[in-house]
């Protein structure tokens, strides 16, 4: 430890604090919220992926309640209701599409008489443009509108009307 030599006129001593104490206390302090704080929890969300085992083990949905969202490249998404083929997707990006989620979710729900059992379903089909973040970033969207059914995860049957009007629009 380190002094500091003071005159030698002045004969009375300087006071000498210890802060030992006081470290022990902060590092007790320290070590107590750190035990008793809770960290947060890791949220998992389900997801359905098609089994590839049993070719007849599809689920038949009804096409006004299906809204299949296509993950692009440069952040783009595509999405349509129905059926692939009978109508044309909407390119947007996914500031705009957490809006279409909550309409076509709201036009479900009104469709069906507000039955708790026939809510939007979410298929979706990333493609070799899109990245993990944009897959991850589309499966925030559905948390945050609050989608109830698991969404399907299809990248193995994207058809070729989709990958054709993907194309078209320079997001495949």
């Amino acid at each position: 430890m380190a002094e500091l030599n003071t005159s030698s006129r002045n004969r009375k001593g300087t006071p000498k604090v210890d802060l030992t104490a006081m470290v022990d206390l902060a590092f007790l302090l320290i070590t107590f919220f750190m035990l008793t704080t809770s960290l947060s929890k890791p949220i998992a969300m389900d997801i359905a992926k098609p089994d590839q085992s049993d070719p007849n083990a599809t689920q038949d949905l009804a096409a006004s309640r299906t809204m299949t969202i296509l993950l692009g490249k440069d952040n783009k998404v595509a999405w349509y209701m129905g059926v692939a083929g009978k109508s044309r997707p909407n390119v947007e990006g996914f500031r705009e599409i957490r809006y279409s989620i909550l309409n076509n979710k709201t036009n479900v729900a009104f469709a069906n008489g507000n039955d708790p059992k026939k809510t939007l379903v979410v298929i979706i089909k990333p493609t070799s443009g899109a990245t993990y973040k944009n897959f991850v970033d589309i499966m925030d969207e559905l948390a945050v509108t609050k989608i109830t059914t698991a969404p399907a995860i299809d990248d193995d049957h994207i058809t070729d009307a989709e990958k054709d009007f993907m194309k078209q629009n320079k997001i495949l």
